[in-house]
């Protein structure tokens, strides 16, 4: 699929790369992130009722410094859901005219690490099993230079969008997002049926090909879908339903369980025993 078709891309389209994965004996993977989750609203229940209605799996990027109690819980109401760490803060340190990022080289790396370090024990003590130590970058931006120290923070993984990593060390399971259904530069509502349809088609077909890209080298990861329950309109949430509901009625595609995915040696029923 070229940059010209995306515009006309429908359902029919994910429909056929889906059979090709079908006549090709696999099946297509994928992965559910929402981001920016503090605490309990209306929204996050919303979220919370459609992945349960589907019994697909959830990940919650959420914010150490931000949230508290009332989420945790929250989410004992839901044992399946895998909380991440986003970020810190949340702060932008980037000066003007650059692009926001908390976790860039705008300060020192011993900064970052402390901040990082603390909000990973919040979210421990917070959430316990129901936390996976995985970063999640703040606007999907973090400084090639702080990759390396991650293992050593007590990370396992790290999940930004398309590819933002680079290079990361060994150990460490990188597992990105790639359907981004916000028009983050328009007005913040939804990107269009069209536009997230072609982003999940394109992965999916690069793929089942093993193509790679210059500047966003497809790993062999799950499709991810990556959305932001406090800022979803009425499109944005038509589109969620839809689309999770049609991947998890296919034959040739699953959803995988978040916590198997950064730690095969765990379930996201483990934290139960």
């Amino acid at each position: 699929m070229n940059r010209a078709s995306a515009a006309e891309t429908d359902w029919t389209d994910l429909d056929r790369e889906l059979a090709a994965w079908a006549a090709a004996g696999r099946t297509a993977t994928f992965w559910w992130r929402d981001d920016d989750a503090v605490g309990p609203s209306a929204a996050l229940d919303r979220l919370l009722g459609l992945a349960a209605a589907e019994a697909v799996p959830l990940a919650l990027a959420v914010i150490p410094a931000e949230t508290g109690p009332a989420l945790a819980d929250t989410l004992r109401e839901h044992p399946g859901r895998a909380v991440l760490q986003h970020g810190y803060t949340h702060w932008n340190h980037a000066p003007a005219g650059e692009k926001k990022a908390e976790l860039g080289a705008h300060r020192t790396a011993a900064e970052v690490t402390a901040t990082l370090s603390q909000g990973q024990d919040r979210l421990r003590v917070l959430f316990g099993a129901q936390f996976l130590p995985v970063l999640v970058p703040p606007w999907n931006r973090i400084d090639p230079a702080l990759i390396p120290a991650l293992p050593g923070l007590g990370f396992t993984g790290l999940s930004t969008y398309g590819g933002k990593a680079g290079a990361t060390p060994g150990g460490l399971a990188v597992i990105d997002t790639h359907i981004d259904i916000i028009d983050w530069r328009n007005g913040r509502g939804f990107v269009g049926e069209a536009a997230a349809l072609a982003l999940a088609v394109r992965h999916l077909a690069a793929r089942r090909r093993g193509e790679t890209a210059p500047d966003a080298p497809i790993r062999d990861e799950p499709t991810g879908l990556l959305t932001h329950h406090l800022v979803h309109d009425q499109a944005s949430w038509a589109f969620i339903a839809a689309f999770i509901a049609r991947v998890a009625a296919h034959p040739a595609a699953r959803w995988l369980d978040v916590f198997e995915l950064f730690d095969p040696d765990r379930t996201a029923w483990a934290h139960t025993a």
